[in-house]
């Protein structure tokens, strides 16, 4: 998820999340190399919109337990590259993030019917995901991006893509924001929160995005992972706290833990390699993909 979209309404600054967020700026980390206290059982995973490459995956496995798998062409590209790529993944070690990409609200817009597009799209999800081999009941996270309160169209889109996820025998999840976004007059809203709300009585997993330092430690790496719950999405499964590019407007605190261009790259490599998204998650296979 390394090419980002615009986000419909406009995010706070990291400044800002932190004084809504009381327990949140508590949990300030000091140095950007002491993460989050979290428990022993949350591990560490990479996503990117290109496949790292064959000859990569031993060398990422030192350091992550899961990767992201994508089912359909990623965020702004014109192919997808992980497709075929599941054999190899699981021999190597690896547990899997199945991402399948929305659609943003400019592709919703009249004369388009949402729920329609929604309820397409899950087939053709689950349809990759079996041709890919994974097992029924593995759960696969709609990525959309675009943060703050969905708009009507939206809405009906991401509810009829979960219905008809699990319509398939899948399981559905959402990656979405986990930041607050300021709706103007004072009043914010957390799309994660949102959405669940607004579905309730599903089961969902949500993958949260939140890279503003704090909570984020950014592009860091330690022994203490930090738990998804610490992005302040408290039925977070997985958390997303470090993309590449940084943005900038929410890591300046954490500048320093990133690579001078701006990605984040796996231990003891440097720009010219591999830039990653740093995830954390409470399975090291969120998806029950293997």
């Amino acid at each position: 998820m390394s090419t980002r979209l615009l986000a419909v309404i406009i995010l706070i600054p990291a400044s800002l999340v932190a004084a809504l967020n009381g327990k949140r700026a508590a949990l300030h980390v000091q140095s950007p190399t002491k993460h989050l206290a979290a428990t022993s059982r949350v591990y560490l995973g990479f996503d990117r919109n290109d496949y790292p490459g064959d000859p990569a995956l031993i060398s990422l496995k030192k350091t992550f337990s899961f990767a992201g798998y994508w089912l359909n062409n990623p965020p702004g590209a014109s192919s997808n590259t992980w497709l075929g790529k599941r054999k190899i993944l699981k021999q190597r070690g690896f547990g899997f993030l199945i991402l399948f990409n929305g659609r943003t609200y400019s592709q919703l817009k009249s004369p388009h019917q949402p729920g329609a597009l929604g309820a397409g799209d899950a087939r053709a999800a689950a349809e990759s995901a079996r041709q890919q081999g994974f097992p029924a009941n593995a759960i696969i996270f709609l990525d959309q991006e675009e943060g703050g309160k969905l708009l009507p169209e939206q809405e009906s889109y991401v509810l009829a893509w979960i219905d008809g996820v699990i319509a398939t025998g899948f399981r559905a999840g959402v990656y979405c924001s986990g930041m607050p976004a300021s709706e103007g007059s004072g009043k914010f809203v957390v799309t994660a929160d949102y959405i669940r709300n607004r579905a309730a009585g599903r089961e969902i997993s949500f993958f949260v995005y939140g890279d503003a330092c704090p909570p984020s430690p950014g592009c860091a790496y330690a022994e203490k992972l930090p738990a998804p719950t610490a992005s302040g999405v408290k039925f977070a499964s997985i958390w997303q706290f470090a993309q590449s590019p940084r943005r900038r407007e929410f890591t300046g605190r954490c500048a320093s833990t990133y690579a001078r261009n701006g990605s984040c790259y796996p231990p003891a490599s440097g720009a010219g390699s591999i830039f990653v998204d740093l995830d954390s998650a409470t399975s090291p296979d969120p998806s029950q993909g293997r």
